[in-house]
Parts: C-alpha cells; structure tokens; sequence
C-alpha cells in the first residue's frame, strides 16, 4: 500500500501536519464509482414481451443454507409484461396500506436517499433507456432532471423527497421490494429482545417498502436485528445466524449477490400478513388439526419464489435486502414436466438439514393433497 504525506507549514508557528491519503481507497472509491455510474443497457429490451423469470430453485432434500451467487451489478432489476399489472397492484396497496408497507427510522434517511437516487438518475434509466429516461425541468435555479417513466407517462424527480415519499415512489414504480439495514446498534426506537445479542455485530431493519410480504407483517420487523428477525425460522440460530451476520459485516460496497427460495401456497394472494407458516406448541398443533379439515384447493395453491438480491451501498454502508415475487400456478408446474420434481421436493422439506421446515412451511396441511395433484 502507497501511503502519501502531505506537509503544510503555518507561516507563524511552523508545525508539521500530516495528510494521509492511500492510494488504494482512493483508486477503490474510483472503481467504485464508475462501476455505479456505468449500468449495461438494454437497448432494445420490450418489457411487453418479455416473459417473467421461471424459477425452479426446489431440491429433493432441503437444507437451510444462504446458497448466494455473484450477480451483475446492471442485472440487479428485473422487468417482464406484468409491469404494469404489479404496479398497479402495488400502487393500490400503497395508498390502502400506507404504513403496512412502507416505513422508515431517523437514521435510514441518508440511505434512502442515496438508493433513491442512484435507481432514478442512474440505473433506470442507463439499464431500461426504451422505459425510462430523462427531461429538464426549468426553475428558479436552472434546470432540474426529471425522471420520466415512460410506460406510465409520468414523471417523478430524481431528488429532494422526504424519506417515505422516496420509498414510496420506488414502490410505485419498481416491481421490486427493498428493505435497508443498518448495523447496530443504531438509534432505533425499538426493543430489544432477548434473542438479540449486543455483544454480536448484527444489521438492523431500518426502513423498508415491502408490498407483497410472504405471510409476515414487515412493520413486526421493523427495529430487529437479523436474529430477531429470524428468531421464527427453524435451524436459523444454529446454522445460519453466524454466517449471516459476518457476511452482512463483510460485504463491500461492488459486490452483488443474489438467492432463490420457494415456497407453496394456498393462496395467489402477492400481499399476505400471515397465514404462509406454522409455529411450534400446542397452537400451532390445534391450528394443524383444524386447517387439515379444511379442504385443500389444489387450484388455488401457487408456487412462489423469490429472486433475492443483497448489496451495500457505498456511501451510506447500509446493506440493501431487495426481491422480486414471481408466483406460479401448479398446473404450470404440473405441465412443464415439473411435477414429481416438486413432489419430491415437498417430501424433502421434512428429510433435509432442518425437518422442522415441514411444520413451519405447513406442508403438513397441505402436503398430501398437492403431492397427490401434482402425481396425477
């Protein structure tokens, strides 16, 4: 590492006083930048008739893992022709949900903004030029660039909302959800819990637009650390808690990743509080032994995945937690020759890592009858 001193004598009272600059970070925060700055487009992409992403991440045993991969800094958005069905979706869950889906601590603001603005001055528009791009608003102080959404016709700027109007304004333009965390401890109002542990670094959910939760309320979230976030899951502690956390310390601004993971649901339902998992004791057993009277509707049940991706943003250092939902009818599934892989991917939530996963995903509610589907 090349380290530079930089001398400054004071004409009265002569002193020596270092500046130390490295030329590493320097060059680091350079790369940085341009690799920000400079988004691959897509020319001629049509959204229209792009199809949705087909994930099929199930495997015959499960097992409770982070399994990331690198991804593409330009590949970090997704679009497909239920653009604007989502949007509209969302829109209407922002104004009838407003505090459901989106929330915000004091100290997220300098994040979200530094999100907001590089999504509608630099991603948007770089990546889906066909969908998005620029005009210059005259006011007071010259030229102000708007972004314009052209699928929607509208526009929205580019800087100067408050913190939940920008989430609110990504939310209603991006068919993505974002939660930002922040590492503790942070000035959050919320408790801690005795599954929290001050003495571990840990990241914090400090803000979030969240408009299609899988069977969870966000704003129950809202203030934890990971392992309280997770404190439901079965095997977290144990297995992943660790790794999570020294991963989250670990990951540099530049670096993308994403996961999958799959579930199956009784319901197409994109926004759902609850009602997607099953907790252990006597509740959750009464509530097994109830819902197993109730007749499963095949039809309805879909498969839903997650396209998850995580980075850190590179002034803030808050990490960004972003996924898309893609949900699939089982007769699709069924078609496409995927059948007996799903089957058996069910059979595998209670014989993998965790077998404990098959109570908590309530494939004993619904197990038999959709394996018995899917095999016809």
């Amino acid at each position: 590492m090349y380290v530079f001193v930089l001398a400054r004598i004071d004409p009265i009272c002569p002193t020596f006083a270092p500046f130390v600059f490295t030329v590493l970070g320097l060059t680091l925060y350079r790369q940085l930048e341009f690799l920000y700055d400079n988004i691959e487009p897509l020319l001629d992409f049509d959204w229209a008739s792009t199809e949705p992403l087909k994930l099929r991440p199930f495997k015959p045993k499960y097992h409770l893992s982070m399994a990331l991969e690198n991804l593409n800094m330009s590949e970090l958005v997704l679009m497909d022709k239920n653009y604007l069905e989502r949007l509209r979706i969302r829109r209407k869950l922002l104004e009838n949900e407003p505090t459901t889906v989106v929330c915000a601590s004091e100290t997220i603001g300098p994040a979200v903004s530094e999100l907001y603005t590089w999504i509608t001055r630099t991603y948007l528009p770089q990546r889906y030029p066909s969908m998005f791009n620029f005009i210059d608003q005259p006011d007071s102080k010259g030229l102000t660039p708007l972004l314009r959404n052209l699928v929607t016709n509208e526009t929205l700027p580019t800087t100067g909302l408050s913190t939940t109007d920008a989430l609110r304004t990504l939310g209603a333009h991006v068919d993505e959800d974002f939660l930002l965390l922040l590492p503790s401890p942070s000035t959050s109002t919320a408790a801690t819990t005795a599954v929290e542990k001050p003495d571990r670094p840990s990241y914090r959910l400090e803000g979030f637009v969240n408009c299609f939760p899988s069977g969870f309320d966000t704003r129950a979230k809202f203030g934890r650390t990971l392992a309280a976030i997770h404190a439901p899951v079965p095997g977290y502690a144990a297995k992943l808690e660790r790794s999570m956390d020294r991963f989250f310390a670990a990951l540099p601004a530049g670096r993308f990743v994403k996961r999958h993971n799959w579930s199956l649901t009784t319901s197409a339902e994109l926004f759902s509080l609850g009602g997607y998992h099953l907790y252990a004791g006597e509740d959750g057993l009464d509530e097994v032994e109830t819902q197993k009277r109730e007749k499963v509707d095949v039809e309805k049940c879909v498969l839903r995945c997650e396209r998850q991706t995580l980075h850190r943003l590179r002034e803030s250092g808050a990490v960004v937690f972003a996924f898309k939902t893609y949900v699939y009818p089982l007769k699709g599934v069924k078609e496409e020759g995927n059948g007996e892989a799903l089957a058996q991917a069910i059979e595998g939530l209670g014989r993998g890592s965790v077998p404990e996963i098959e109570f908590y995903k309530r494939a004993v509610v619904w197990g038999e009858d959709v394996k018995a589907y899917l095999r016809s």
